[in-house]
């Protein structure tokens, strides 16, 4: 809260407030779909990051140092919890670094941007849902494709060595896997816009 002063006689009160951004809301719920708990960590008065809190349904933990955020990210992980820290200001850079993964917002400090494992770049919190979606359906394709590729591959030898099959056609069965594999991974890029 600030007081307007007229010639050093108080005039009037102006209360400044923080607001979540637009798609909290909805980006909160689909991380918690992804069984993601979503804890608050802010450098906020208590009072204010409770009243955000209560709206977005999570944790808040406030007026916190960026030494506080560190500790909170590194017993998290002393804990064995995979831990992903969002932010976007200086005072979240040790805790971005610290984290196992960190993630910065668009729009957000210099600082935040270069600590980051990755951005967020236009600031929206169902973003950071799809991001993990992402991941998660790019680790799916590679453990599909390294499947794929080598069991092609332990099928034709084992056929080549046995006499069943000639050397050719093991040659296309590898470029196959090739192809495979390469329009298996293809699918990921019409997931964009999926949460």
């Amino acid at each position: 809260m600030s007081v307007l002063l007229v010639n050093d006689v108080p005039a009037g009160l102006v209360a400044v407030r923080n607001e979540p951004r637009e798609d909290a809301l909805e980006g909160l719920k689909a991380l918690k779909a992804r069984g993601i708990a979503p804890v608050m960590l802010t450098g906020d008065n208590a009072r204010t990051a409770a009243a955000i809190a209560r709206t977005l349904g999570v944790e808040p933990q406030a007026d916190l140092l960026p030494q506080d955020k560190l500790r909170i990210v590194n017993e998290l992980k002393a804990q064995g919890q995979v831990v992903a820290k969002v932010g976007d200001g200086i005072n979240d850079a040790p805790a971005l670094a610290a984290a196992d993964v960190g993630i910065a917002m668009g729009g957000g400090t210099d600082v935040a941007l270069e600590t980051a494992d990755g951005a967020v770049l236009h600031g929206r919190v169902l973003d950071i849902a799809r991001m993990v979606r992402l991941s998660r359906d790019t680790m799916a394709n590679i453990r599909q494709n390294i499947t794929v590729a080598l069991g092609l591959k332990a099928v034709f030898l084992v056929t080549t060595i046995l006499g069943i099959t000639g050397l050719w056609p093991a040659i296309l069965a590898d470029t196959g896997a090739t192809v495979l594999v390469t329009a298996n991974a293809m699918r990921l890029l019409g997931a964009g816009g999926r949460t």
